[in-house]
C-alpha cells in the first residue's frame, strides 16, 4: 500500500526531491516478509547512515556551544541520542502512522517494541533527509526535533543515568552501594526478558524489566528513585 506522505513531509518540514527515500526510511523489515513485491528496500541501511549523521550533528552542536569537559559532553550527547528520546521525537512528528509494518508488528501492543521501531525510523528519516537534501538540512531537522530538548535535559539532570543517580543518592544518604539481582528470565535465547531487583543491603527497593540485564537494571534504578522520592 502506497501511503500519501505529504502530511508527513509537512510535519518534517522537508519537501523531498526523491520521495522514495522518505518512503524507504519508513519500511520495517517485517513488512517485506509479507509484501515480496514491494519495490523498495527496508530502512536498516538508512538507519545506519542516519545514526552517524545524528551523532555528528549533536557532537558538532555541543562542541561549538559548550565549554564543558569531554565526560559531561558525552553524557549530554548520550542523553539526546538514546532510543527512548529518539522514539519520543518520532512520536511527536507522527512517524508511526506512516510506517510500513507487518500485521504482527502493527498489532503488537508492546510499548518497548514500538519505541525501538520508532527510534530506528527516526534515524532512518535522518539518513533519508541527508541523502536527499544534504547535511545542513539534516542538521536543521535534528536541531529542531532533538537538540531543542537539551536545555531541559541539563536543567533536569536527565543526562545522569538512573543507575548512577540511584547509587549517588544511596551512598549520600545511607552510605550503601546498591546491588542488582536477576529475579527471573523468560523467552528464547535471542529475545530473553529479564526481571531484576535493586537492593539496599537486604531490602528489595524496586524491580525493573528489559530485554538486556543493563536495561532491566536501569529501569529498576529508575523505579527505585521514584519510590524513594514518593516516600519523602
Amino acid at each position: 500500500m502506497q501511503k500519501n506522505l505529504k502530511k508527513l513531509e509537512g510535519n518534517l518540514k522537508v519537501k523531498f526531491k526523491n520521495i522514495d527515500l522518505l518512503r524507504s526510511s519508513l519500511v520495517h523489515r517485517s513488512y517485506l516478509n509479507e509484501h515480496k513485491d514491494f519495490p523498495l528496500d527496508h530502512n536498516e541501511r538508512l538507519e545506519f547512515l542516519g545514526d552517524a549523521v545524528l551523532e555528528l550533528a549533536v557532537t558538532d552542536h555541543l562542541f561549538n556551544n559548550y565549554k564543558e569537559a569531554e565526560g559531561i559532553l558525552t553524557n549530554w550527547r548520550s542523553s539526546l541520542v538514546n532510543g527512548d528520546r529518539l522514539a519520543q521525537a518520532a512520536e511527536a512528528i507522527g512517524i508511526y502512522d506512516f510506517l510500513h509494518l507487518s500485521k504482527g508488528e502493527s498489532q503488537d501492543s508492546n510499548k518497548k517494541a514500538r519505541s525501538y521501531i520508532l527510534a530506528n525510523a527516526f534515524e532512518a528519516v535522518v539518513g533519508a533527509i541527508f541523502l536527499d537534501q544534504g547535511y545542513k538540512k539534516a542538521e536543521k531537522f535534528i536541531k529542531d526535533n532533538l537538540i531543542v530538548q537539551l536545555d531541559q535535559i541539563i536543567a533536569d539532570k536527565a543526562y545522569i543515568d538512573a543507575k548512577s543517580m540511584f547509587q549517588e543518592k544511596s551512598q549520600e544518604v545511607l552510605s550503601v552501594t546498591p546491588r542488582y539481582k536477576v529475579m527471573s528470565e523468560s523467552g528464547p535465547d535471542h529475545n530473553k526478558k529479564f526481571v531484576i531487583g535493586v537492593y539496599l543491603e537486604k531490602e528489595l527497593i524496586a524491580k525493573g524489566e528489559g530485554y538486556s540485564k543493563q536495561e532491566a537494571q536501569s529501569q529498576a534504578a529508575a523505579n527505585g528513585l521514584k519510590k524513594k522520592k514518593s516516600q519523602k
